[in-house]
């Protein structure tokens, strides 16, 4: 039975709702499913992995009571540990680019994660993180656990990450949408979304084929020519191998997407549906148009909508041209 009044707020993570985009498929054949992760504590996707990472570590004696957290982020997942980690008595610390949006390190200090920004590398971008960037965010971390004893939540090699979605997300998607899904996309981060659900999805369906989204002018995992790495779709396409994508079996195909297309399509969400989302989720719904449009025509795509669009109104997502 599941509990009418939840202890702590992060027991609330997951369940979230599906919605059939249904004004922005008016000039396609099939159906996009949106299964609205930024309703989750912490507003975004993440608060999932963030949770399965700390109760697994918790399940295998890695952390300690008391011991500090420490995450590379670039917003989402810190939001997600600090609220787990306040809730069970973890100090935690959050390391992330300059490159992203403020309103993340503001959310993340609010609730009582020490936030330590560092500076963009030499001719990155303001406001568009890097690989180089990350990689900068990555040895910071590194020095910090050493030097603070810390758990290191390590988003993109601990299974949680894919666990949360395998065994969360995607069997939710299945039992709402009543198994009907032909397709998955996803714009990759540490790539555990789009590992666990394809995992998930496929042993339900052999024939469901998975996509993943990247930065037109940053193609890496596709294995084609990276043009200009400081795009403007944050949370992902930082030019770098995955191992959560180390099986390539469960990828169908990689889906390349614009700046321009993330931008207009997120506004689309929020104009044409109400539905008020990130730059990445904007590159979800704009690859799975894409593919009704091309080679999924009449398929059901599920999409995950990953975030909140009040993480960006310090950026131009909502009030300038693209």
């Amino acid at each position: 039975m599941n509990k009418k009044v939840l202890e702590h707020a992060y027991e609330a993570i997951g369940q979230t709702p599906i919605v059939r985009l249904s004004r922005m498929t008016r000039d396609v054949e099939g159906e996009i499913f949106a299964k609205l992760e930024y309703l989750n504590p912490g507003f975004s996707k993440k608060g999932r992995a963030a949770r399965a990472i700390i109760e697994e570590a918790e399940a295998n004696g890695l952390l300690s009571p008391g011991q500090t957290v420490i995450e590379l982020t670039s917003g989402n997942m810190g939001t997600g540990l600090a609220i787990v980690c306040g809730a069970k008595g973890y100090p935690f610390v959050a390391v992330m680019s300059k490159g992203n949006s403020m309103e993340r390190a503001r959310m993340m200090k609010a609730l009582g994660a020490e936030v330590i920004l560092v500076d963009q590398a030499p001719g990155s971008i303001e406001g568009q993180v890097s690989g180089g960037d990350l990689q900068l965010v990555e040895q910071e971390t590194q020095r910090l656990t050493v030097e603070r004893k810390a758990f290191r939540a390590d988003q993109f090699h601990r299974q949680g990450s894919v666990h949360a979605h395998q065994f969360g997300t995607a069997q939710e998607a299945w039992e709402q949408t009543e198994g009907n899904i032909d397709a998955f996309v996803d714009f990759v981060g540490s790539g555990g979304t789009f590992a666990g659900c394809a995992r998930a999805l496929k042993g339900l369906n052999s024939n469901i084929r998975c996509y993943v989204v990247e930065p037109k002018t940053a193609p890496f995992l596709a294995g084609r020519e990276v043009s200009n790495p400081s795009h403007r779709i944050q949370g992902g396409g930082y030019n770098m191998e995955l191992s959560f994508l180390d099986d390539r079996s469960i990828v169908e195909d990689y889906i390349q997407v614009t700046d321009e297309e993330a931008i207009r399509v997120a506004r689309d969400l929020a104009t044409k549906e109400g539905i008020f989302a990130g730059f990445s989720s904007g590159a979800n719904v704009a690859a799975a148009l894409q593919l009704l449009r091309s080679r999924e025509i009449k398929s059901n795509i599920l999409v995950t909508i990953n975030d909140s669009g009040l993480k960006y109104l310090s950026t131009d997502l909502f009030d300038a041209d693209v």
